[in-house]
């Protein structure tokens, strides 16, 4: 890889330690990105354990770790127990997912997922997909680009944005983050200019990878493979993914709908190890300002 760092994960400690890692067990890092989870998981596996690393990016596949007990799987984490059945497990002992984007897409320009430079607009962390986020600015209808930004990018008033993106198109297609900086010119707040363009990338991002829909797969695949005394670590990065994880975790479903039994007591998978999610310290990010919209939920599969 080149000599930037590629990720530097955050609450890396409090992850492993949620793990609960036993040396001959079975984990999943659902999104290996550059392998900090999964090296710091390695250093407690025995020699029976394995960890398998998932990751949809090839880039990835350049941290893969040289140790037989790991496996890395070129694939988005939504299809965590397809793979898990293709390797023949039938169960894991525990799961971490960290759903923040990696440094390395921020940082290569090329991928177009900043808006610090000019790129192409692509913005997929599976570049063999077919959906780009020029295409998404492009060719999706005004009703259709006003859901994305309001949905993803919890912009309550998309519609100055979606219009001056009609009216840019109209003239010329916008091929890049520099053509769509320019086409939203006017459009977005001077005095929370970063922020909205950071909400309108994000909303883009999320709607090129379905990032919500392979989320809501993942969650409820976790059901189907962790064992009973399992642990379920996830970090979150944005209110949209949070809350879902946060009702996921409470009830064992997307919506949060906390079913009864015949005797009145909340019917639900998890046992939750952390009631409030956890955020990194203050020192924390001093070092690694990135991390400072952290949460970690954590959640023990019950018998």
């Amino acid at each position: 890889m080149a000599d930037t760092v590629y990720h530097i994960p955050a609450l890396l400690n409090e992850c492993i330690e949620a793990l609960d890692i036993h040396e001959n067990g079975i984990y999943v890092d659902a999104t290996f990105g550059g392998g900090g989870h999964s090296r710091a998981i390695m250093q407690h596996l025995g020699p029976q354990g394995h960890l398998y690393g998932f990751d949809q990016d090839i880039d990835a596949l350049d941290n893969a770790l040289p140790d037989e007990r790991f496996t890395f799987v070129r694939s988005n984490f939504r299809f965590l127990s397809n793979f898990m059945r293709f390797y023949g497990v039938e169960s894991v002992d525990g799961i971490i997912a960290d759903l923040g984007v990696s440094f390395h897409h921020f940082d290569e320009a090329s991928r177009g997922f900043s808006f610090r430079a000019d790129a192409p607009l692509d913005m997929r962390m599976n570049r063999s997909a077919a959906l780009t986020a020029a295409q998404v600015i492009n060719t999706y209808s005004d009703h259709d680009l006003a859901r994305v930004l309001r949905l993803w990018g919890d912009l309550r008033k998309p519609g100055p944005i979606v219009g001056a993106i009609l009216r840019a198109r109209a003239k010329a297609p916008i091929e890049s983050t520099g053509d769509l900086l320019d086409s939203l010119k006017g459009a977005i707040n001077p005095r929370r200019e970063k922020a909205e363009l950071a909400q309108v990338f994000q909303a883009l991002r999320i709607e090129v990878n379905s990032e919500m829909q392979a989320l809501e797969q993942f969650l409820l695949s976790t059901l189907k493979i962790l064992k009973p005394g399992g642990r379920l670590v996830i970090l979150t990065y944005h209110s949209l993914e949070d809350r879902m994880v946060k009702n996921f975790m409470r009830s064992g479903n997307i919506e949060g709908n906390i079913e009864k039994d015949f005797f009145g007591h909340a019917d639900t998978p998890w046992r939750l190890i952390t009631r409030q999610p956890v955020s990194p310290s203050p020192e924390e990010i001093q070092r690694n300002p990135r991390s400072r919209s952290a949460k970690l939920r954590v959640a023990e599969m019950l018998p």
